[in-house]
């Protein structure tokens, strides 16, 4: 690995200070020759991870199950396996919450208990909020605290125990499918008909920041944008761009839409 990579890839001081750190746990790990993870890591901060350690071998990203949205990065020696990440070698675990099914709890209830708990964002993943029961995940540190002292979230008592990632209950999404054709697959073309609004509309909110594709801010109104990508847009929402379907008779691209509910 090239520590002097960081200073070309970073592009603010929080940007360079995730990558040092990032660096030297997993650096450290590879000295020793032992398993080393970091926390959990945002979209964007995954991609920035990927430009600084590429395809390193024994380097595994993961978050507990094949969709997740944060993942951490997980060094293993040459004696452990992608296996392990299903063992009790593996830095993560999964803890369910269940509580009264009357009571609807949201991912941001969950997420401000915790917060208030004291547990930082990177020890938690993704929170995956259920009927009557709430799956998350966290780094093996802060999981017998939370074990332990985890009581509620809102005003709702829940009851937590730690399960196995084979039966972690991942709910779908619901989503509205859009079916349109556009000139041209750019951001505020897509954003345009994802959401509904103008594509002046969409390029605003573009220019000011507030779009991101795969989690990665874009201010560019004429990106590319690639089947399969996401596309979140503060204050609007998040929407899929599921498949391009090439061009119609009259020459424009026909393409579909999952906008999340």
């Amino acid at each position: 690995m090239d520590r002097s990579k960081i200073d070309k890839i970073a592009k603010t001081p929080e940007d360079r200070l995730l990558l040092a750190k990032l660096w030297d746990k997993l650096n450290a790990g590879m000295r020793k020759n032992i398993m080393a993870s970091t926390g959990f890591l945002s979209l964007r901060e995954q991609e920035l991870a990927r430009f600084l350690f590429g395809d390193m071998d024994g380097l595994y990203s993961f978050g507990g199950y094949e969709d997740a949205e944060r993942k951490m990065l997980i060094y293993f020696p040459d004696y452990l396996d992608e296996d392990a990440l299903y063992t009790e070698d593996c830095p993560l675990v999964c803890l369910r919450a269940t509580f009264y099914q009357g009571d609807s709890l949201t991912h941001r209830d969950f997420l401000g208990a915790l917060m208030g708990a004291g547990i930082t964002r990177e020890s938690v993943g993704d929170i995956c909020v259920d009927k009557g029961s709430c799956d998350f995940f966290t780094t093996t540190e802060i999981a017998s605290y939370l074990l332990q002292s985890f009581s509620g979230a809102g005003h709702t008592k829940v009851r937590l125990e730690r399960i196995d990632l084979s039966q972690v209950n991942i709910p779908q999404p619901e989503t509205k499918v859009i079916r349109d054709t556009l000139a041209s697959v750019r951001l505020d073309s897509v954003i345009s008909s994802g959401f509904r609004i103008s594509r002046s509309a969409a390029a605003q909110h573009i220019c000011a920041g507030r779009a991101a594709i795969d989690g990665l801010p874009c201010e560019k109104p004429d990106k590319a944008v690639e089947e399969g990508q996401k596309i979140s847009v503060r204050g609007l929402g998040k929407i899929l761009l599921a498949s391009v379907n090439g061009q119609t008779k009259k020459g424009r691209i026909s393409i579909v839409i999952h906008r999340y509910i």
